[in-house]
């Protein structure tokens, strides 16, 4: 078949806690807002888990255009 190239992005670790801290938000607020358990939350704040797949590409998003993350998702 015919070979396309596609863009692979990297999305490194990040710290989700700094992400919350920095947009004012508490665990609750912010697991309201993205659509994320606050048992989730907690997790990754601790780093018992790691957040991967979509959720890692939505928070990447959210630490670099929270407002714009929150008015997309907003009614």
């Amino acid at each position: 078949g015919k070979q396309t190239k596609a863009v692979v992005h990297d999305f490194s670790p990040i710290d989700v806690k700094n992400i919350r801290t920095q947009i004012g938000m508490s665990q609750n607020e912010f697991a309201s807002a993205f659509g994320i358990s606050v048992s989730t939350l907690r997790h990754w704040e601790r780093g018992d888990r790691k957040p991967q797949g979509p959720a890692l590409v939505l928070l990447n998003v959210v630490a670099k255009e929270p407002q714009t993350v929150l008015k997309a998702l907003s009614n």
